[in-house]
């Protein structure tokens, strides 16, 4: 049995749960990436690794609640980033004492929205029971998460399967790696839709409006976001009276590089894509750029609600937000103005753009 490709590709997310010294959870996940290899390539599925020791997130220190999606600290953006862009996940996890791993129950409680609404597999290990209970306490933790564990699962007894800190070479483990993802593949594609329902389907970020969703940009958003984009500009267009500015002339691939170099958030309203932005760090400032709304959704307080959350995300070494917009963009300037930005002389500023920047209130 093949996987489907006939659906967009999927990202599944292999999360390494020990973190202790002499751990066998890198080996098993190397394994199962391995294994698995070849099926994923003709099903398009990403297999990437995140290994929990790496990551090396602190005990809970968010001030907020996970729900509300408002996050303090880097360390927590930057694990939202990677469990929002996966379509499903694999835990690969021994068992302590009957139960998981404590640093795999402090990852998921650190985010809430971004596990909702996808599956997820298990490879344990142990002695005794392989790792099951450690399984079963688990999926008590994800059903609450709205994930949805798949049945097929793989269970390896140390003294059995593994050798020198090695899983031995197995046809049947093999196998049973491949019904792994083969299951998860087609679980996250009936579950799709419901990542973008409007049933629930809130960040806890509240809006201005009843219905918007707001999330982290996915690949699978970028088309309909380009098509967002040259919308919006066009106005901007007739406001400079020039058809050279830069959103206008990006391409898809040039949408899909700026993935690695920003960060984009979207915004949905009953499924259809209404607002975008996107920033980056670059040295103490935060640069805030392509904050977009659909024309017919202009003056529903969408873009000021948007920019506001989006300077919400700054890291903590940052002292300023800045950002650009055209020089007779007098809407845009005004909008700015109210959130506290003023108008910046700079040498960097592009040719027909105006510069503001507004300072952090830093605690």
């Amino acid at each position: 049995m093949s996987l489907n490709t006939s659906s967009a590709p999927l990202r599944v997310l292999v999360i390494v749960a020990s973190t202790r010294p002499g751990r066998l959870g890198p080996a098993i996940a190397d394994w199962f990436v391995r294994a698995t290899l070849p099926e994923a390539k003709r099903g398009g599925i990403t297999v990437d690794v995140a290994d929990l020791a790496d990551i090396g997130l602190p005990l809970l220190d968010e001030p907020e609640h996970p729900s509300s999606g408002i996050y303090l600290h880097e360390h927590t953006r930057e694990w939202s980033r990677r469990v929002a862009a996966a379509d499903a996940f694999v835990v690969t996890t021994p068992e302590y004492n009957y139960g998981m791993p404590a640093a795999l129950k402090n990852a998921f409680d650190f985010l809430y929205h971004e596990w909702a609404w996808k599956p997820v597999g298990f490879v344990s290990y142990g002695n005794t029971s392989a790792g099951t209970r450690s399984v079963q306490m688990t999926k008590q933790v994800v059903t609450t998460l709205k994930m949805m564990p798949i049945g097929a699962t793989v269970a390896l007894r140390i003294a059995d399967s593994t050798r020198d800190g090695q899983v031995l070479e197995s046809a049947g483990l093999d196998e049973a790696a491949r019904g792994v993802l083969r299951e998860l593949s087609r679980v996250a594609r009936a579950m799709q839709p419901l990542g973008t329902s409007t049933d629930g389907g809130d960040t806890g970020v509240p809006g201005p409006v009843e219905g918007l969703r707001l999330t982290t940009a996915r690949p699978d958003d970028l088309a309909e976001l380009l098509v967002l984009q040259r919308c919006c500009w066009v106005q901007e267009a007739f406001a400079n009276d020039t058809l050279d500015l830069a959103p206008l002339r990006e391409t898809l691939d040039d949408l899909r590089a700026s993935l690695s170099t920003w960060q984009l958030w979207c915004v949905r309203r009953h499924g259809r894509l209404v607002a975008a932005v996107r920033a980056r760090a670059r040295g103490g400032a935060w640069l805030i750029g392509r904050l977009m709304v659909a024309p017919d959704q202009a003056g529903e307080g969408i873009g000021s609600w948007l920019l506001s959350y989006v300077e919400g995300q700054a890291p903590d070494e940052t002292t300023h937000c800045e950002l650009f917009t055209g020089h007779r963009s007098t809407r845009n300037i005004a909008l700015y103005e109210r959130a506290g930005y003023a108008l910046t002389a700079t040498d960097g500023t592009p040719d027909g753009s105006v510069h503001l920047t507004k300072q952090r209130q830093l605690t």
